[in-house]
């Protein structure tokens, strides 16, 4: 999987305006810290059209590692169920289990925003969607407690064919 570091919102400008939106939102909420804390965002800041789109994710200190905390309503939808409370290997949404926590271990690695270029398609469902990008919270401005997971909710499309 190529994963790309995004270090400056320059590096988004050939994706969509809601995944630069949403980092300039994770850049603006860290201030002079390597990331925000999850008690410095604010949904009602968030332009409602995103939220959907958006998907909390516990870093947890036991072999589950990560777990779903909130779900938005389109990550959802394409699933076709809420994975909220199960673990990222347990309900991952990608090829497989490591292809899905690649992301989570280099943002928990790094303490840097992650972008995975690569639009999902899910095919028994049918839909086809926009690249994602994983963005790093911590209470101490250290260590990664939370990842911010967003892929924008307007560029999902429903396809026919579906199997």
């Amino acid at each position: 999987m190529m994963l790309v570091m995004i270090r400056d919102i320059e590096e988004l400008k050939s994706y969509s305006a809601n995944l630069q939106r949403i980092y300039a939102y994770w850049q603006l909420k860290r201030g002079s810290h390597p990331m925000p804390r999850r008690s410095d965002l604010d949904p009602t800041e968030i332009p409602p059209h995103l939220l959907p789109g958006i998907t909390l994710v516990d870093v947890v200190p036991d072999e589950r590692r990560y777990v779903y905390r909130l779900v938005g309503t389109m990550e959802a939808e394409v699933r076709g169920y809420d994975p909220t409370g199960r673990s990222v290997a347990e309900a991952f949404f990608g090829e497989n289990a490591e292809d899905a926590t690649e992301c989570y271990d280099r943002v928990v690695e790094t303490g840097a925003p992650v972008l995975d270029p690569i639009p999902f398609l899910e095919r028994r469902r049918g839909y086809r969607g926009a690249e994602s990008l994983f963005l790093p919270l911590s209470n101490d401005g250290v260590a990664v407690n939370m990842i911010l997971v967003f892929f924008d909710p307007e560029a999902v499309v429903r396809f026919t064919g579906a199997r």
